[in-house]
């Protein structure tokens, strides 16, 4: 019995021995796979902030390491290896390793390496990307003023974007397309686009914006506005207050210039010579007013405007009717209307006769069998009348009656 008690224990000591050795080894395997440092890639935007992070999911007591792209130590655990301002220490654990890099620049830039120091080393990349803001755009190659039928070159700039930025042209709110240019400059790049332009009057007031997008302003491009000023010579038209001025009535005449620079003054003349009747005739900045109407204001009226690059001029010629006479001589509807009436009438009758000659000699279309048949005294001597026609079927012919 007391061997039998003693076999029993050694074979349980073995089985919790063999089952520990076990749990065991499972455990080293376990810790040899989840030793191993993770890490992620990043994206920043220059001047900004950008947290690195290495973990391990299990660590037997090993120390963790950040190095630059350059292979300068960064931090060793929690021990700042390298002198720089910027960098600063998040967090520091047997299972975790973040570190923060401030004023990100261009330079820092590129493969950062997280270090296991087990036996062997084991490690674990991330890139860092940094994206270069691109420059507030600036137009050039425009002075102002441009002459009406220069040609110019509108050349929008916008330097140290990575990557390169985008630029699109707008004539007020209308995209219009340009010529782009790219060069690198280092890690970064400097885009150009560029509108030509032969400019008219139809261009003076008009806004050209060059907008600029790239991924590091997400949906706020910046933007730049040149409105162009464009001088042209004057074009003068004259418009007037009435259709028919008579006698007595108030008139005006208005000299609509447009010219830039605006044409001033404005100067008013009759029959190519000064207004003969001041008083009557006023002149106020581009309108000529005539308070009363007579005789005397037949003629041809004539403004004229100038700037630097021109004059313009445009007529009128006045022509002062009688009322009295108007009213005598005035379109007499009555007998017009009633002429309309005699012609409407008498195409009728003509549409009448027309039809009824039509009708007339339409005739009766009949062939030679049938000759004599119309003349039978009943039925059935017009169908025996049409039989024996028959017989001269070779003869037949056809007329109308």
């Amino acid at each position: 019995m007391i061997l039998q008690r003693h076999l029993f224990f050694i074979l349980y000591s073995f089985c919790g021995f063999a089952s520990k050795v076990a749990e065991t080894s499972k455990t080293k395997i376990r810790g040899s796979s989840g030793q191993f440092p993770l890490t992620q890639n990043m994206t920043v935007t220059e001047g900004g902030t950008v947290n690195m992070t290495c973990r391990v999911e299990y660590n037997d007591n090993t120390s963790l390491q950040w190095s630059n792209p350059t292979q300068q130590t960064l931090f060793f655990g929690d021990k700042k290896a390298l002198r720089d301002n910027r960098i600063e220490l998040v967090r520091a654990s047997l299972a975790e390793l973040t570190i923060s890099i401030s004023d990100i620049s261009l330079s820092d830039e590129g493969q950062y390496t997280c270090s296991l120091f087990t036996m062997p080393v084991k490690t674990s990349k991330a890139f860092l990307t940094v994206l270069g803001v691109p420059e507030r755009p600036e137009i050039t190659g425009f002075t102002k003023p441009a002459m009406e039928g220069d040609e110019i070159t509108l050349t929008c700039t916008s330097s140290g974007s990575k990557p390169a930025a985008h630029i699109h042209w707008f004539r007020n709110d209308k995209e219009v397309q340009g010529t782009k240019e790219v060069n690198a400059t280092g890690k970064s790049f400097t885009v150009k686009s560029s509108l030509q332009l032969q400019v008219d009057r139809r261009d003076d007031g008009v806004a050209y914006t060059c907008s600029v997008e790239h991924v590091s302003l997400a949906s706020n491009p910046y933007q730049v506005t040149e409105v162009l000023q464009v001088h042209y010579a004057p074009h003068v038209e004259i418009s007037h207050s009435m259709i028919i001025p008579q006698e007595g009535q108030y008139f005006k005449l208005e000299c609509v210039s447009k010219g830039n620079p605006l044409p001033e003054p404005v100067l008013w003349s009759k029959d190519g010579g000064e207004l003969p009747d001041v008083e009557r005739m006023i002149v106020e900045g581009r309108e000529l007013t005539i308070t009363s109407l007579n005789k005397t204001d037949n003629g041809t009226y004539r403004c004229e405007a100038s700037n630097y690059l021109g004059t313009s001029g445009a007529e009128y010629l006045l022509f002062v009717y009688d009322p009295n006479a108007i009213g005598q001589h005035s379109p007499d509807h009555a007998l017009i209307g009633g002429v309309v009436a005699v012609v409407v009438f008498i195409l009728l009758c003509l549409i009448i006769a027309l039809g009824r000659y039509l009708a007339r000699h339409k005739g009766t279309y009949l062939t030679h069998e049938a000759k004599g048949s119309e003349d039978a005294p009943d039925a059935d001597t017009a169908i025996i009348n049409a039989e024996g026609n028959h017989l001269h079927a070779e003869e037949k012919k056809e007329y109308f009656i």
